[in-house]
């Protein structure tokens, strides 16, 4: 076996290793966090208070607590999940490569957490209102908590995804990869994706696709604002290696 096949096989076994921890790590969590399932429920159900729930299968009470605990796991776990992914592309990256790629992940995750807190402090609670607005004497709101559940778990994973934009253009933008100007030059096209976005993200309702996209023209502008500042930095340290350069020259 050649060296270059080596080095791609050992990748291929680190990789294999990291994939294998990451994923015990989220079921582990999660079957650890499956015995605080109701507790979770009850908390998840707050926005909705004063309301019955029902389940309309033997199975579908249990699947759904199974789900919710499934995602606590992966929340949980997730600081060992970004690790693993941190400790893989490592190697390959350059000092100030690893210095924005680390940040970039470790403000990805808080990211995250605000945009599904948001999610859930805010969006969910109006949504719920706005559509308990057209119950009537004679038509009652009854929620199955399947339903419930994935109407909450759908909304609070979409605004956290859509909140990670700023990180994920932060981190393309300290690669080179993306710059501010193609930001500029790419926003018609933007807003045109982030509402078919978030009419893919969310329920099938206008309201909730309109609350998800309005947050998302937001954080795209936000990433055109911190892109502009890695650009002239970049542009700085050019300048300055430039000069550098001419100074030894001469």
């Amino acid at each position: 076996m050649s060296d270059e096949q080596k080095t791609f096989t050992e990748h291929l076994s680190e990789l294999r290793k990291r994939l294998i921890v990451a994923i015990a790590a989220i079921v582990a969590a999660s079957f650890g966090v499956f015995g605080f399932a109701g507790r979770i429920a009850e908390f998840v159900m707050r926005p909705a208070s004063g309301l019955s729930f029902v389940y309309l299968s033997p199975p579908e009470l249990f699947m759904s607590y199974v789900k919710l605990s499934l995602i606590a796991g992966i929340a949980a776990a997730s600081p060992i999940v970004l690790y693993q992914v941190w400790a893989f592309v490592k190697p390959a990256l350059s000092k100030r490569e690893r210095r924005s790629i680390a940040a970039s992940l470790l403000l990805g995750e808080i990211f995250f957490a605000a945009g599904g807190a948001f999610a859930f402090l805010v969006i969910v609670p109006f949504t719920i209102k706005f559509f308990l607005s057209y119950a009537s004497t004679s038509v009652q709101p009854l929620f199955s908590i399947k339903e419930y559940f994935d109407f909450v778990s759908s909304l609070v994973l979409s605004f956290g995804a859509a909140f990670e934009l700023p990180m994920a253009c932060a981190a393309l933008g300290a690669l080179g990869v993306l710059s501010a100007k193609s930001l500029a030059k790419g926003r018609r096209l933007a807003i045109l994706g982030i509402f078919i976005a978030a009419a893919v993200l969310t329920p099938p309702d206008v309201v909730s696709q309109i609350l998800l996209a309005l947050p998302m023209l937001g954080l795209y502008e936000l990433s055109h604002l911190i892109l502009r500042v890695i650009d002239a930095r970049r542009s700085r340290r050019a300048k300055v290696a430039e000069a550098e350069a001419g100074t030894a020259l001469a």
